[in-house]
């Protein structure tokens, strides 16, 4: 089995981890945020080429305006504390989504960020902020059909509506990991992950350790891929 090369994860559990400690759902997102540091110096560590995490959703809009804007203001809180780290291991920041209705001072933050780094050749961080996977099919078949009327692209398979996405630059969806025992995607890169491993943890997200995201790997490694085909046992 080919190497490892992208990791996406579904940082869920951060409300319900601080419920469990008896403090503010905003708690548990601050949590959230150091174990991000923690996990993307492990993963590029490991040689990990690419690592996703799902930041914020369309859908997130949708909570308590006070949790929203606690949760806008950890780009900053994550930048600050550790762009020096970020740095000196060589990680590159990216973003899919879209920071169309994001405020201002995380929209800079972030911009910076990705400018600052972008000469870094480790492991490409991407945050997936204010994204939907729909939205994001949406418009790539919306800019698809702009292409085609004039011209510019040619009949769609496949390959050719892959490079309208986001992703289009990053290796495939390796491996999925969600935390908290929630068993679906909620609209995370819908497309990419067609066949992706998944692995879904118990663990919420503020407790997730190195050995949980090694056991996730290892559960990887145990499994056949064979992509609708068979594999070389099942074919003698």
């Amino acid at each position: 089995m080919e190497k490892i090369k992208h990791i996406a994860i579904i940082m869920d559990g951060n409300g319900r981890w601080a419920k469990r400690q008896l403090l503010p759902r905003t708690f548990g997102h601050k949590k959230g945020v150091e174990k991000v540091r923690e996990i993307a110096i492990y993963a590029n560590d490991l040689g990990i080429e690419c690592l996703t995490l799902y930041a914020f959703s369309t859908e997130n809009w949708r909570r308590p305006a006070e949790e929203v804007n606690y949760l806008m203001s950890l780009p900053k809180i994550f930048f600050s504390s550790y762009m020096k780290e970020i740095m000196a291991n060589n990680i590159k920041i990216q973003m899919i989504g879209s920071l169309e209705g994001v405020p201002a001072e995380a929209r800079k933050i972030f911009t910076d960020a990705i400018e600052e780094s972008k000469n870094n050749t480790g492991m490409i961080l991407n945050f997936a902020m204010n994204y939907g996977g729909r939205a994001e099919i949406v418009k790539a078949a919306q800019q698809y059909a702009i292409d085609y009327s004039n011209g510019s692209a040619g009949p769609l398979d496949e390959e050719l509506f892959a490079s309208y996405l986001m992703t289009k630059d990053l290796p495939e969806v390796d491996l999925l990991i969600r935390t908290s025992h929630e068993l679906r995607l909620s609209n995370f890169l819908l497309y990419q992950l067609a066949y992706s491993e998944m692995v879904f943890t118990d663990t919420l997200w503020p407790d997730f350790t190195t050995d949980d995201l090694d056991d996730c790997i290892d559960q990887f490694y145990h499994r056949g891929r064979r992509f609708g085909g068979l594999n070389e046992t099942e074919n003698t």
